[in-house]
């Protein structure tokens, strides 16, 4: 597979509809960045197989007590944080089943610590903390395909025999050769040329958020379109909660606020211990018997 140097990869080349863009007006060049990120879901669209085939491999590796790794730098790595992050407040994942490893640590989320991506020794050094486990997954996230950290991470997860997943804009670049699974939404050259933060950050994140969210989906973390695994942490969540609690049972306000209390906010074994007729030990039993999936206790 031929490898890419920076003038060559796509998400540096020049944009030829952006040529005039310090001459444009405000609302010419928002209309542009607007026009360009309108092309973003059809290039996510054409990995969609692959985006499915990672999906089924995550939820393998999870069902088994895996965990699975996002590794990046600058904005790409910046992203599988947030993604990471919010799948604890929405799905209840336990802490350390899904780990966002940032270039440069929890400063770079805030500063930017650019210098930091380009060791590749760093990125094995730093996946190696977390005694790898057979079921693990680690997923390299790079806009350009060819960021040292991710790959030196992606190498040692090969060398374990670990399953490999990368997502880039790129096509034909290293990550392709270290991961088992290669997602490459092609989205051309950016309108401020080479600001991957731009089309290629928006394709990143709307490919993140499809795997997890499907992922934790397969896992039994929803009900019809509910998310019922949600952490009720703050005042609009534990409404959610009873919104949601009220959706599926049918039954009165108080009696909603009554039964989420007795199973102290913990959804799934509230609606279980109303449906039925249980108490929250018994709630709970139900649920860990068929894998925590809400619609094989309920029906």
């Amino acid at each position: 597979m031929s490898k890419k140097d920076s003038n060559t990869l796509t998400t540096e080349n020049r944009n030829n509809k952006s040529m005039e863009l310090d001459r444009m007006k405000t609302e010419e060049i928002v209309n542009l960045i607007n026009q360009e990120d309108a092309s973003v879901p059809g290039a996510v669209a054409a990995e969609a197989g692959k985006i499915a085939t990672a999906v089924d491999l995550i939820y393998r590796g999870f069902r088994k007590g895996g965990r699975l790794f996002y590794v990046g730098a600058g904005t790409s790595g910046r992203l599988g944080v947030l993604d990471a992050v919010e799948c604890g407040p929405t799905f209840s994942v336990e802490e350390g089943r899904l780990v966002a490893i940032l270039a440069g640590g929890r400063e770079a989320m805030f500063v930017s610590q650019e210098n930091v991506e380009d060791n590749r020794e760093l990125g094995k050094k730093e996946l190696e903390k977390y005694d790898l486990q057979e079921n693990d997954i680690v997923f390299g996230i790079a806009a350009s395909g060819r960021t040292p950290f991710v790959l030196g991470a992606l190498e040692l997860a090969r060398e374990k025999g670990l399953l490999t997943i990368g997502l880039a804009c790129n096509k034909g670049v290293p990550i392709e050769d270290v991961s088992d699974l290669a997602i490459t939404p092609m989205v051309g050259p950016e309108v401020l040329t080479g600001s991957t933060r731009m089309k290629a950050g928006t394709a990143q994140k709307l490919v993140l958020n499809t795997i997890s969210t499907t992922v934790m989906i397969r896992l039994g973390k929803a009900y019809s379109n509910l998310m019922v695994d949600l952490k009720p942490t703050n005042e609009k969540l534990r409404g959610r909660a009873l919104r949601i609690f009220l959706e599926i049972t049918g039954s009165g306000e108080k009696e909603a606020r009554e039964t989420l209390k007795k199973a102290d906010y913990h959804l799934k074994e509230a609606i279980v211990m109303y449906k039925r007729g249980v108490d929250k030990a018994e709630a709970a039993q139900l649920l860990k018997e068929k894998r925590g999936v809400l619609r094989e206790v309920i029906g």
